[in-house]
């Protein structure tokens, strides 16, 4: 059987700050500024793939993962033709949908129904061929009280669940998604989940990008780890993933310079430098036990004022799943300026609901709104969590209890009275 995919020696570089011209002014100005700096900008290049080379079989539900700037975005959008590689080749034998990002192919002034058309119309779907499925993507994507209602009021979630309708609806031979599952609330992701195991089943070929290790452990049969533009490993996903999970699992709090890390984005005004996770009493602990009190202290620092910023972290299980975000903009808070220099921000959890486990924890930092992006890092500390006597029964809970688990009792009075009389009946009625 002859690859579907086949890619060799596939490498991408870009050149740091350079922005294709749009007028003759910018043209002009870029060709002065180069001829100036023309040593500095050869230097100031980033290679975001690197002799890249694998073949993918008709049918094959490949999964790709790694961490954020690997190079899993760029290979996509070089495979759906979106950029072009600066050397090696790409052969593509087959129809492509690609799902990239949210609201990719929406014109923002057109109704979600026209929007269904244009997007079928980008991905190769004739008008027929969108009637004949309108009404299924149309109920899938869940937005049919919106769908004559422009793109530009819909939410992001919104958006995501019509583009992949459209995508999923799309006779294709090929399925590119990339991080679907990151957006969109539960009931949305199970429905993706569910048609991306339908199609497995159809053999249709489908690229999946996820940082939801457990779900492409679940629906994938090979798995493609890359690691700053090149293939680390590629195999069976649950060896894939042991191996990734082992090379990204020993960032410590006491080990880790986030002001030196490679992980984050964002224009740098405010930053995080330090997170810290400490008891009620300001002591630092490298691990906390489940049950037990902790207050998790991130220290900043802000090389401009900054005006109203929302601060907040996703914390995920060690497969991907997102056990929990919240920030200081979820709690209604508002922080007025964040003046020049060092600060810190502390949250305080009376309870650490968490089973014993290692648990990642993404930080961020934006405006109020959250378009503006002051600092995010992905993966930027581990949270160690030992067993704990949680319920003081000396019953000590593990991973195999869940991931999570909630302040409780049992009330025994409907079974029986707990005084001595009523004790007394009960044992009377056991079997000899």
């Amino acid at each position: 059987m002859s690859a579907l995919i086949k890619i060799e020696n596939l490498s991408k570089k870009y050149q740091i700050g350079l922005e294709n011209p749009t007028t003759i002014r910018e043209a002009l100005t870029g060709f002065l500024t180069l001829s100036r700096f023309s040593k500095s900008s050869r230097e100031d290049t980033i290679w975001a793939l690197r002799n890249v080379s694998f073949s993918i079989e008709p049918g094959e539900v490949v999964g790709i993962i790694g961490r954020n700037g690997a190079g899993k975005s760029t290979l996509l959008k070089v495979l759906s033709r979106i950029t072009y590689p600066t050397s090696g080749s790409v052969t593509v034998g087959g129809r492509v949908a690609a799902m990239l990002e949210v609201g990719t192919g929406f014109h923002p002034e057109l109704t979600g129904m026209e929007n269904i058309y244009l997007n079928g119309s980008i991905l190769g779907m004739t008008k027929k061929e969108v009637d004949r499925k309108l009404s299924a993507i149309i109920e899938f994507s869940g937005v049919e009280r919106f769908i004559n209602t422009p793109i530009k009021r819909y939410s992001s979630g919104m958006r995501l669940r019509l583009g992949f309708a459209v995508a999923a609806h799309l006779d294709s031979e090929i399925l590119i998604v990339d991080e679907v599952l990151a957006v969109g609330d539960a009931a949305f992701q199970k429905k993706c989940l569910a048609v991306m195991g339908d199609l497995r089943t159809r053999t249709r070929t489908v690229l999946f990008v996820s940082h939801n290790l457990a779900a492409v452990e679940n629906l994938c049969r090979r798995c493609i780890w890359i690691d700053s533009g090149q293939i680390r490993m590629d195999g069976d996903p649950r060896s894939v993933i042991k191996a990734y999970l082992d090379a990204t699992s020993g960032d410590s709090v006491e080990d880790i310079d986030l002001e030196n890390s490679e992980r984050r984005r964002g224009n740098g005004k405010l930053q995080f430098r330090r997170v810290e996770f400490l008891s009620p009493e300001g002591v630092t602990q490298r691990t906390i036990r489940s049950g037990d009190p902790v207050v998790i202290r991130f220290s900043l620092h802000a090389n401009e004022a900054v005006a109203y910023p929302s601060i907040g972290f996703r914390m995920y299980t060690d497969m991907g799943t997102l056990v929990t975000e919240t920030s200081t903009w979820h709690h209604g808070m508002e922080i007025p300026i964040v003046p020049i220099g060092d600060g810190y921000i502390d949250l305080e959890i009376d309870c650490l609901s968490l089973m014993p486990g290692k648990y990642p924890i993404s930080l961020w930092a934006t405006d109020d709104g959250g378009t503006v992006v002051y600092d995010n890092i992905e993966i930027a500390v581990t949270l160690e969590v030992e067993l704990g006597n949680i319920y003081k029964s000396g019953k000590e809970l593990d991973g195999r209890c869940g991931i999570v688990f909630f302040p409780q009792r049992w009330n025994l009075d409907g079974l029986c009275r707990t005084n001595r009389q009523d004790v007394s009946n009960c044992v009377e009625q056991l079997p000899r």
